[in-house]
């Protein structure tokens, strides 16, 4: 028996900083399409708490209104995954290093829930583009927070590396 193919639980930062940089919609329309297409397999994912850190008025906001499905972005509305979240608040507000900011960031924005979402779902995998941070102080990192609780994570790269996807030239040329 084959273990469960895993999915891919995507950060906002890993969509905002696509479009703002590297796969632009007019330069890369194949990521956006890969997105859609991984998630209609079942292999990609959001949250709602990601859907809303989105900010109107840009191209992403659209792309999010016109072209993704409302699956994309799965509820958070579940007292087991609360609980977990409340786990890992717990965790923040304890720790003295973190700045009295970080920790009202942190119960702000969508990094504490989707660590909770994996953490209820073993077979997803947080993908976030922040980077480890020992002894940060004014940020709780995301993948500091995943490790602290044993909760798997990678960057968008790996994870269309290990989806095999590919961008190509739509017309074959330069």
């Amino acid at each position: 028996m084959s273990a469960t193919p895993p999915i891919y639980l995507i950060d906002a930062n890993v969509l905002m900083q696509a479009h703002r940089l590297y796969y632009a919609f007019p330069i890369c329309p194949g990521f956006w399409d890969f997105l859609l297409q991984q998630h209609r397999a079942g292999r990609v994912l959001s949250l709602d708490r990601v859907h809303a850190e989105i900010t109107q008025g840009d191209a992403l906001y659209d792309w999010v209104k016109k072209s993704a499905p409302t699956t994309l972005f799965a509820s958070t509305q579940d007292a087991n995954i609360a609980h977990h979240f409340g786990r890992l608040a717990g965790w923040v507000q304890e720790n003295a290093q973190i700045t009295p900011a970080a920790k009202d960031e942190f119960a702000r924005v969508a990094d504490g829930w989707l660590a909770a979402y994996a953490m209820i779902y073993p077979n997803h995998i947080v993908v976030t583009m922040e980077e480890r941070a020992d002894g940060a102080r004014k940020k709780v990192p995301l993948p500091n927070l995943c490790l602290k609780f044993d909760i798997p994570y990678t960057d968008s790269f790996t994870m269309i590396r290990e989806l095999g996807g590919r961008f190509g030239l739509e017309n074959g040329n330069l």
